[in-house]
């Protein structure tokens, strides 16, 4: 009867997990339909080299592109060593702590920030108080604040996982603590610190509220790092909210899509290649 019972359980657990796995797998399906049905016929060639025209009525979104591209380096650039660093710091420099406490606290607290607020905080802070003005620099700062929480979450789980074994054969060896961290233990944690660069990156290329208030949303293309710009999402965004183009939104969003998946195909490629030249 016992038996029995737990079988009967075992079904009706296995039934849900599958019900809840293919449910996600069709909401992105049904997305990811919509959008590139709608958006694939406008896709071409002229699409992606001319710039918007009629306020994005008619031309295309090479601006966008250039200015999605721009921005998102500028957040990886600001955000990747100071959130490495910190994981480092907490893995390797440190032991559980109040400040290593305090650290970690501030870091859930930031991941849980809405991203208006960091747009709220950019504007005032870089765009007004440092009279940065709505620029590439403005809002690269304000989306590196933003993914920092998540690059510094994931490589420090990347850096938990390398087994004590590894440093401790580099300290038999002669080693300093930071010789061991950089020839050691970061390379053996690559692939987890990559994935969350990658993670950071994709939120970087889909924020719009954020962007819009510390960027700006100019179409001209930008001259330098305080130049304003207007990434593909806040085209999207604005093409679509103000009605001026449903047929240049989708093509913009399809556009958006196929761009997120060549980086992330183009950088899992890299990193498999690196495992397995390191292997």
């Amino acid at each position: 009867m016992v038996y029995r019972t737990r079988h009967i359980t075992q079904g009706i657990a296995k039934v849900l997990i599958w019900i809840a796995a293919l449910s996600t797998i069709g909401v992105m399906i049904l997305i990811l339909f919509q959008v590139l049905a709608e958006g694939l016929p406008a896709l071409h060639l002229r699409f992606f080299l001319d710039s918007p025209k009629s306020m994005g009525r008619e031309g295309g979104i090479f601006p966008t592109i250039i200015g999605t591209f721009v921005l998102t380096a500028v957040a990886i650039l600001f955000a990747t060593p100071l959130g490495v660093g910190t994981a480092i710091f907490l893995r390797e420099y440190t032991r559980e702590s109040r400040i290593s406490r305090l650290i970690r606290f501030g870091t859930d607290c930031l991941a849980g920030v809405p991203s208006i607020i960091f747009g709220l905080f950019g504007f005032v802070f870089f765009v007004i108080y440092l009279n940065m003005g709505w620029s590439i620099l403005s809002g690269g700062l304000t989306l590196a604040a933003m993914i920092l929480p998540t690059i510094i979450s994931t490589a420090e789980e990347a850096i938990k996982g390398i087994p004590p074994s590894y440093r401790e054969v580099s300290y038999s060896l002669g080693g300093t603590k930071w010789q061991t961290v950089m020839h050691t233990i970061l390379p053996s944690a690559l692939p987890g610190i990559c994935t969350g660069i990658l993670l950071s990156v994709g939120r970087s290329i889909g924020e719009t509220a954020a962007v819009i208030l510390t960027a700006g949303s100019s179409l001209m293309m930008p001259t330098s790092l305080f130049s304003p710009i207007r990434t593909m999402s806040v085209h999207f965004y604005i093409l679509a909210r103000e009605g001026i183009s449903l047929k240049m939104a989708y093509g913009t969003g399809a556009a958006l899509i196929l761009l997120v998946l060549v980086v992330n195909t183009a950088a899992n490629w890299l990193l498999n290649r690196y495992i397995r030249h390191r292997a």
